[in-house]
Parts: structure tokens; sequence; C-alpha cells
């Protein structure tokens, strides 16, 4: 039996922006959803996220949807069911019977905003053990190089994409 050889520890410190900044993402989604699951909202996943950010301005059809997300209509309607049996999502009714028009429901609604408030305890928390100025900092830095590789407007028009 051979062993497998262990890979050295990184030090955070050590590694590029872009991966550091990737890895605080992941890590603030994984306790938001931790804190959102705790608090009764179960069965929700990230990629659900992308969903509802385009379900917050009022009702969609599932052939918009699909073209926001960048998907299939069947993926787009397979994650709906999913979010509809889960009741965050319901249909909204349509003028036309051949499309399906869904939107957040009370339930979704509920799970959003207990994600904001769990963010906006985030962001609490890091002023209280880094500072105001240095969040502040933080997120002027973040949103420059952002801006310096072309991915503001796609935050400004809620067009995030599931990465790939």
């Amino acid at each position: 039996m051979s062993r497998r050889k262990q890979a050295a520890a990184v030090a955070p410190e050590s590694l590029d922006l872009g991966h550091l900044a990737l890895f605080v993402g992941m890590r603030v989604n994984d306790v938001v959803l931790e804190e959102i699951h705790a608090a009764g909202f179960t069965g929700l996943r990230y990629a659900h996220g992308f969903v509802f950010q385009h379900l917050l301005g009022g009702p969609r059809s599932i052939g918009e949807l699909a073209g926001l997300l960048e998907v299939t209509q069947q993926a787009a309607s397979k994650t709906v069911a999913e979010l509809e049996k889960l009741g965050y999502v319901e249909e909204a009714g349509s003028e036309d019977a051949r499309v399906r028009r869904v939107r957040l429901s009370e339930r979704g609604q509920a799970a959003v905003d207990k994600g904001r408030a769990v963010r906006a305890g985030l962001e609490e928390r890091f002023k209280r053990g880094h500072g105001s100025r240095a969040v502040e900092d933080a997120r002027k830095l973040l949103a420059d190089v952002l801006e310096s590789l072309g991915g503001s407007e796609a935050v400004r028009s809620r067009r995030i994409r599931l990465p790939r």
C-alpha cells in the first residue's frame, strides 16, 4: 500500500488576492447557509441564490430565468420545481397560459431577509474585529479590483452567473 503524500500547509497570507477573496466569499456563503438552515430555511443551496436574485424584482417566466441564468429551460424548470417543493417559490399566474411565471413566496422572501440579516451581522462582526476603517478599505479595494477586471456591470445588473 502506498501512502499519499500530504500536501504542504498553505498560509492564507501567501495567497494571491483573487484566491483569498474567493475563499473569504465561499466561507461567508457557508456561514450564511448554515445560519439560514438553523433558522428553519432548510434545503437551500448556494446555487438557489442565483435564482432568487432574478426573482427579487418580481415574477419571471421559466424562459426568462433560463436566459438570465444562462441555462436550458429544462434546467431552470427543474430548479424552480425544487424551490416550489421546498416552499420558496410559487406560481405567479400569467395572461398567456403557455407561459409559466413564478415569484418568491413569503417563505422565499423571509429566507432572503434572513440571509441579509446574517450578512449584516457578519459585517458588524468584521468591523468589531478589524475596525470599520479596515472593512471599508477592504470593500473599496475589492470593488476597485472588480471594476478594473470588468465585473462591476454584472453585479449592478444582477447578472452574476454560477461559477463554471
